[in-house]
């Protein structure tokens, strides 16, 4: 758990799931990339799916929801999904269910951040969370309904078209406040509208860039996701974020690092590197 002046944030975990290395990493050389994620035998490097629980103005709010229980035993299979211990489980670790969720702020809607965004009820997807307001940038909406050859396999209708059809789904525009000190940022890079949220309390800052910078391994500002649409846009937006993150002190969530979830960094020369971790 991190306290930051007001705000309660709690790291909550969907499990893991496995995907080829080289994509991960993208121009960057396995033999860089392998050293600090050691890929399987299929190539697959081991990904984690930390989902933060805010605690702000009386509200309880979840960022991304991961990649949920509605997969196949093939699909399972093939991204090595462990969900052993879930986003529930999570939840009712802490004494919580799904009705106590007032707000999801999806980054994007991929499957893998947006999954756990509804569950099956006899055999139908419905909103996993019943009482939430599910919050995503408008370009993200456009593009998720409209996806084309090289996103489609990324957007599954599953994990969200039942929030519009429930009257759950509101889209937003730009920066916006959310509620006091949870505030999201529009970043591109890994898609156009990719949104990362800002914590902001009594001086102090988190910011969950999610896939913009997936992994404390995507801390050098080359290594990107091959996964991204506009890599050059990525690579802006880290170089700016870091910057700030480095001489400002700010947390920083990497939602998909299966060891190191929450982090500061600072400035090393040319490149940036974890410089603490929570206690």
């Amino acid at each position: 758990m991190i306290q930051l002046g007001d705000i309660r944030v709690h790291i909550l975990s969907d499990g893991y799931f496995a995907v080829d290395g080289g994509a991960m990493f993208g121009v960057v050389p396995r033999v860089m990339w392998e050293r600090t994620n050691p890929p399987d035998s299929k190539n697959r490097i081991l990904l984690g799916l930390n989902v933060a629980l805010i605690e702000a103005a009386g509200r309880r709010i979840l960022v991304d929801t991961g990649m949920g229980d509605k997969w196949g035993e093939k699909e399972a299979r093939i991204y090595g999904l462990d969900r052993s211990h879930d986003l529930q489980t999570g939840l009712a670790d802490l004494g919580l269910g799904p009705a106590d969720i007032d707000l999801v702020i999806n980054s994007h809607l991929h499957f893998d951040h947006a999954g756990g965004n509804t569950r099956l009820e006899e055999g139908r997807p419905v909103p996993s969370f019943p009482n939430a307001r599910y919050v995503v940038q408008t370009g993200e909406w456009e593009d998720a309904t409209r996806p084309h050859e090289r996103s489609r396999a990324s957007y599954l209708e599953e994990n969200f078209i039942p929030l519009a059809e429930r009257k759950q789904l509101e889209v937003v525009q730009g920066a916006v406040e959310l509620a006091a000190g949870v505030k999201v940022v529009p970043v591109g890079g890994h898609t156009a509208y990719l949104q990362m949220v800002m914590l902001e309390s009594q001086g102090q800052t988190l910011a969950m860039p999610t896939d913009l910078i997936p992994t404390s391994s995507h801390l050098p500002l080359p290594f990107i996701m091959g996964y991204d649409l506009f890599p050059v846009g990525t690579l802006e937006a880290k170089r700016r974020l870091l910057a700030r993150a480095a001489e400002e002190g700010w947390w920083l969530l990497f939602y998909h690092d299966p060891r190191t979830p929450v982090g500061r960094v600072r400035r090393d020369k040319d490149k940036y590197v974890l410089s603490e971790v929570p206690a």
